[in-house]
């Protein structure tokens, strides 16, 4: 579908460049979008205000390690062809595959651009200003923004000065801290991984946890990944959900360094962590904390036994020949969580304690595109990834469509999806 690339607009003063679609974000959705865009011959542009895969090089630490398999991490077109499929890419692996897949499928994209505003025409076409120029289109792809801003609770304003404090987005390496305790703040992904890597480096590391699920890395010889895309885990839709809640909890603790492994709250203790209840605050210089450690450990290791649950009756229904499974201790419940008895108050003086974590995520920021539609929670408003607005689309948002569109595994279909809509 080609059409013509100029449109004349004496509203705003002359020429602009016109697409039938921009889309916003060079990163694993963008790159989707575009992937089937070119397959339809459909004009556009992908504009990134870095470089390809920026939020993966500026927002990730340097032995990050994605927790999917490479047999989850193919973009459209790649599917079933990564080498070593239980393999697990680092952060510069990734970068250098979206920047690679972006180049040999010669996808339109513009790095170094920068999106300032989008806003609806008199004539019912978007204009989109940015850094370098301006241009217009018939439809805007939002694959960016979600998750944009460091999500900071307003405890972080009574932390003393003498803590030098980073977000998870900021972190990058042990040896780049102060010498002295570090406090990580949330026991998500993110949090036990960079705890994980202190450790590792021969920090002292307080972890303040919070409750989120975990799950066994492998089970009866394949990724508990794999298992979840036969069952059918990953194609639920909100409406499948006992609670829509269960939509915003945290995604389960789980690494791919190392080859893959398991991770657990008991597991990271017994690397030398010393687990807390959750941070409330900071009173007269001291560190206040619930005391709800085994809760958290306890709500961790079910989520587990759930998972592990869902899988060996997958297997007996279907008659699966698996091999047994084997005992992993990191996998192991706690035996007796509500004896742990932490410590709800911490001098950071005395504990020593120079640098604090926040693994805490991120919100979106959507300023800058004018008059869409958030819901309660600041996320656009849309239905599997239209919005209500008339040639505004969205993908690589968690829940857009299905559990999985938050994964990179989720962008293909959801790509296909949303090229779907624009050409028809």
């Amino acid at each position: 579908m080609k059409i013509d690339s100029r449109q004349n607009d004496s509203k705003m003063g002359g020429w602009f460049m016109h697409y039938h679609t921009v889309s916003v974000g060079g990163g694993q959705a963008g790159l989707g979008v575009s992937y089937y865009l070119a397959q339809k011959g459909i004009e556009h542009t992908v504009l990134e205000q870095g470089d390809i895969g920026e939020s993966w090089q500026t927002q990730r630490w340097d032995s990050f390690t994605l927790n999917t398999p490479n047999s989850l991490s193919a973009l459209p077109g790649d599917e079933n062809s990564l080498e070593n499929p239980g393999a697990f890419m680092s952060r510069d692996e990734f970068v250098d595959y979206l920047q690679n897949y972006a180049r040999r499928s010669g996808l339109p994209v513009r790095t170094g651009t920068a999106v300032s505003r989008i806003s609806k025409n008199g004539n019912g076409t978007f204009q989109v200003e940015t850094s370098s120029d301006a241009m217009t289109a018939d439809n805007v792809v939002i694959a960016c923004g979600n998750q944009n801003q460091a999500r900071v609770p307003k405890a972080c304003d009574e932390i003393p000065d003498s803590i030098l404090q980073l977000h998870s987005g900021n972190y990058k390496r042990p040896d780049a801290l102060p010498e002295g305790a570090v406090l990580v703040i949330g026991s998500g992904q993110s949090g036990v991984q960079i705890v994980e890597d202190l450790l590792e480096a021969g920090h002292k590391v307080y972890l303040a946890t919070s409750k989120v699920g975990r799950v066994v890395r492998a089970l009866r010889g394949r990724d508990l990944m794999d298992w979840a895309v036969e069952v059918g885990f990953y194609d639920q839709t909100m409406s499948d959900l006992e609670d829509s809640r269960m939509a915003s909890m945290a995604q389960p603790q789980i690494s791919g360094t190392r080859g893959g492994h398991t991770v657990s709250l008991q597991g990271l203790e017994k690397m030398g962590a010393i687990l807390l209840g959750r941070l409330q605050g900071c009173t007269d210089g001291k560190l206040q904390f619930a005391d709800n450690l085994a809760e958290n450990i306890i709500f961790a290791d079910q989520v587990s036994a759930k998972f592990r649950g869902m899988v060996e009756g997958y297997i007996a229904k279907q008659g699966i020949d698996a091999p047994p499974a084997e005992e992993i201790e990191a996998d192991l419940p706690d035996p007796a969580p509500q004896d742990r008895k932490p410590p709800t108050e911490l001098d950071p003086v005395e504990a020593n304690i120079t640098s604090l974590i926040w693994c805490t995520g991120f919100n979106g920021d959507f300023s800058w595109i004018d008059d869409i539609e958030l819901d309660e929670k600041g996320v656009p408003v849309h239905e599997q990834g239209v919005s209500p607005q008339e040639g505004l689309y969205f993908c690589g948002f968690s829940w857009l469509r299905k559990r999985k569109s938050g994964l990179i595994y989720g962008i293909s279909e959801d790509a296909a999806y949303i090229a779907d809509q624009l050409a028809g």
